[in-house]
């Protein structure tokens, strides 16, 4: 009885509004921010926007919003997103990107998480991509769950390289809502993506001592188109699956490359 008792106190104790800090860091992103900030509204209680010295028009369109905005030099992924996580009034951080949305069952979902404390320190969200007018449910991008709901003190970004990484400590919850991310405007956004990650992948790959081979190069393409294309159902996206599971190979092919190349030179 006694146990029941401090039970039910404990959680009156911490029965409290979940107040949420939205992230977003930008550079370049006048054609989409103004729909990441639109899919937030009235389910966060601040936006903090890092933009990395934009060329475009994304600095005036921020500052014509009700957000939190700082101009930072780039440092790499991790620290921008770090920078923005410092800069948050609130426990709890919503990390978006400026080509993501939240989907309308996503917002109803944290609006009610927003009525009580959770008892956990992190939430896992699907993420669901648009790909040339169509929406990819195969080809190894689908359920894509990222944890992007999460508590301050709880988390870190770790790598500046390609694929930042979140460092969770504590307990990871999933979510039913999606996350709609709008990856690329076309194919040559995505061509021009693949050349740019491709040499900040090989450098990576150097400096932790990773060679590349005639093998590797060859075959490693190759391996990669079968397991997206097949493995992964991306014959099941129709065209869409064919041309994503082509550019990554494409995109491993590159990278080895490149760092065969990197190995020449030094």
């Amino acid at each position: 009885m006694k146990a029941a008792l401090f039970e039910k106190k404990t959680a009156f104790q911490y029965n409290k509004v979940m107040k949420i800090s939205a992230c977003i860091i930008t550079y370049n992103e006048e054609d989409r921010i103004e729909g990441a900030l639109e899919s937030l509204k009235d389910v966060v209680d601040e936006i903090i926007v890092v933009d990395a010295c934009s060329t475009d028009r994304t600095p005036q369109i921020l500052q014509s919003h009700n957000v939190k905005f700082f101009q930072r030099k780039w440092e790499g992924y991790s620290s921008q997103k770090n920078f923005a996580i410092s800069q948050a009034s609130y426990p709890w951080i919503l990390s978006i990107d400026a080509d993501e949305r939240l989907s309308a069952e996503l917002r109803k979902e944290i609006l009610q998480l927003k009525e009580i404390e959770p008892n956990v320190d992190a939430f896992r969200i699907k993420r669901k991509n648009f790909y040339l007018g169509k929406w990819i449910r195969h080809s190894g991008w689908y359920p894509d769950r990222k944890v992007r709901l999460f508590r301050k003190e709880k988390a870190h970004w770790e790598g500046d390289f390609v694929h930042e990484r979140l460092v969770i400590k504590g307990r990871i919850k999933d979510l039913k809502g999606e996350i709609l991310h709008y990856s690329y405007r076309n194919l040559s956004d995505n061509v021009l993506r693949i050349e740019r990650y491709s040499n900040l992948s090989a450098e990576k790959m150097w400096r932790e001592g990773k060679r590349s081979s005639y093998l590797k190069i060859f075959f490693l393409p190759f391996f990669t188109f079968l397991r997206r294309f097949i493995f992964q159902g991306g014959f099941l996206d129709g065209i869409h699956g064919l041309i994503i599971s082509f550019f990554s190979s494409y995109y491993v092919f590159l990278k080895f490359a490149k760092l065969y190349e990197l190995q020449r030179k030094r």
